[in-house]
C-alpha cells in the first residue's frame, strides 16, 4: 500500500495544475510584417538566381503577383515580378529597400491602391502614399521612370469604382507634372457596355489569362517604347 501511495504522489507531482491553460498560439502578424515570408522568398530567389540590373521591375499587389506569363508577355525585355498579394501602396513603400532598390531597374511598372480603398483609405491618402513611393524612388534611382497602371474595374469591387476613378485621376494629374511618371490606363480595355468584361476568376477580383492578355496589349507597347529610349541605367 505504501508503494501505491508513493506512485500516486509522483504522478500528482508530474501533472500540471488544474487551472493551467495551454499556451496560446502566437497572434498572426499584422501590418506590413504579414508579408515577411513573401519578402524572404524574394531574397531566397535572388540568392539562387539574381536578376540582371536594368530590367523592367513590376511591383505591387496580387494583380502583379498573379501575372504568371509576365516574362513571356514582355519579351524580349527582361521583366522582374515582385508583386505580393494583398499589399497596399504603403506596404510597397515599407518594403521598398527589398523589392525595388536591389534590382536597379531601368523602369518600374507599378500596380497597387485597390486594397487600400477596400480597407477604407480615402483616395487622397492612397495618392499620398504613392507620392511617398515616388520620393523613395527618386532618392534610390534618380530619374528612372515609373509607369502607374490605373486601378482596374473588377466585379467584386464595382461599388468602389468612383473612389478608384478619383485615385486614377489624381495619379494622372501627378504624371502631367512629373517627367518620371507615366499613367497607363487599362480601364477602357477592361469594360464592355460600361461594366467589367468577363475576365475574372470566381472571386470576381483576380483576372483570368484573358484579362492578362488585355493588360499585355496595353502595357507591352509602353515597355517596348521605353526600351527604345536612352537610359542612364548601367547593366554592369
Amino acid at each position: 500500500m505504501r508503494a501505491i501511495a508513493i506512485a500516486f504522489a509522483c504522478l500528482a507531482a508530474l501533472a500540471p495544475p488544474a487551472c493551467a491553460q495551454p499556451s496560446a498560439a502566437p497572434a498572426p502578424a499584422s501590418g506590413p510584417e504579414r508579408f515577411a515570408p513573401e519578402i524572404a522568398a524574394f531574397a531566397a530567389a535572388d540568392r539562387d538566381h539574381r536578376p540582371p540590373p536594368c530590367g523592367f521591375l513590376f511591383v505591387g499587389s496580387s494583380s502583379i503577383r498573379f501575372w504568371k506569363t509576365l516574362e513571356a508577355d514582355m519579351a524580349p525585355q527582361p521583366a522582374i515580378n515582385r508583386g505580393f498579394g494583398g499589399s497596399t501602396v504603403a506596404d510597397v513603400d515599407y518594403y521598398f529597400e527589398q523589392v525595388v532598390t536591389p534590382y536597379r531597374p531601368r523602369a518600374i511598372v507599378f500596380y497597387a491602391g485597390e486594397n487600400d480603398l477596400n480597407a477604407g483609405a480615402a483616395p487622397r491618402a492612397v495618392t499620398a502614399d504613392f507620392v511617398r513611393f515616388m520620393d523613395l524612388k527618386t532618392r534610390a534611382l534618380g530619374a528612372a521612370p515609373v509607369y502607374f497602371i490605373s486601378l482596374k474595374p473588377s466585379k467584386l469591387r464595382w461599388a468602389q469604382r468612383d473612389a478608384q476613378a478619383q485615385v486614377n485621376a489624381q495619379i494622372q494629374a501627378l504624371a502631367a507634372q512629373r517627367p518620371d511618371l507615366r499613367y497607363v490606363d487599362v480601364v477602357p480595355a477592361m469594360l464592355t457596355g460600361g461594366v467589367p468584361k468577363d475576365i475574372y476568376v470566381a472571386d470576381g477580383l483576380h483576372m483570368t489569362p484573358e484579362g492578362y492578355k488585355l493588360w499585355t496589349e496595353v502595357v507591352r507597347p509602353v515597355v517596348q517604347a521605353e526600351a527604345r529610349r536612352p537610359t542612364r541605367c548601367k547593366a554592369d
